[in-house]
């Protein structure tokens, strides 16, 4: 499959500075990739947030994307953490990830399934995830749904989200569908991602072949008990 151009290399050079206080989850998939050792893969490695911290950690990541730019971020981040050795970087989409190897962990962080917007694109990347992994592997991802006030909060309206870095969102509720544009220094794009409600998410993790161990509410591993954040941990059955 070939990669499509992708919404996030419009922005590369600018996502460290927009994503500057998504924090909360580093330290969660940290201690996942210490639990599971290496190598592992990352579906949605973007600049590194997380697989330069794995790598800091003594962990091997296999980090896929789907865009050019995010990647040679990643790619000086590493560089300049001093961890090339442990950081594999390669372009590919998530329904067909360029992995030969089979590893004991699968992490996709920060709502990169997200951008899977129909039951099939979804059904296909979680099976190609599932692929991935060795018998009783381990898929560890998070999703979102929002919540009413905060649809009433930003819809429509362009909001600094980090100094000089702005964010608008156009919900469709009835689609279940968020057109989301961004736009700072040196850049701006628009990117669409679709939500589900956590029950449809169980039926196709299972449907993909996967037993859902925990479903938390937050990083710091609370069970699931209403909201808008949701934190799978699966198993490859």
């Amino acid at each position: 499959m070939a990669v499509p151009p992708s919404s996030y290399d419009a922005i590369a050079e600018l996502y460290d500075d927009w994503s500057r206080s998504v924090v909360e989850d580093v330290g969660f998939y940290v201690e996942e990739a210490l639990a599971a050792g290496g190598p592992l893969v990352e579906l949605g490695v973007g600049t590194g947030r997380i697989a330069v911290p794995v790598a800091l950690a003594g962990v091997r990541v296999i980090g896929v994307d789907s865009s050019p730019g995010m990647l040679e971020v990643c790619r000086r981040h590493a560089e300049a953490a001093g961890v090339t050795d442990f950081v594999d970087l390669r372009l590919g989409d998530l329904r067909r990830p360029p992995v030969a190897e089979r590893v004991g962990l699968v992490l996709a962080p920060f709502r990169s399934f997200l951008h899977m917007e129909t039951d099939e694109a979804r059904l296909e990347a979680l099976r190609a995830t599932r692929a991935l992994l060795v018998p009783g592997g381990r898929f560890v991802f998070d999703v979102f749904a929002p919540g009413a006030d905060d649809i009433a909060e930003t819809h429509g309206r362009w909001i600094e989200r980090e100094p000089g870095i702005f964010e608008r969102a156009e919900w469709d509720e009835e689609r279940s569908r968020l057109v989301l544009g961004v736009r700072g220094p040196g850049g701006e794009t628009t990117m669409s991602l679709a939500w589900l409600p956590p029950e449809r998410w169980t039926a196709l993790v299972e449907q993909a072949g996967f037993e859902v161990l925990a479903t938390y509410g937050w990083f710091d591993r609370k069970p699931y008990a209403g909201g808008e954040d949701t934190i799978w941990v699966a198993r490859r059955a």
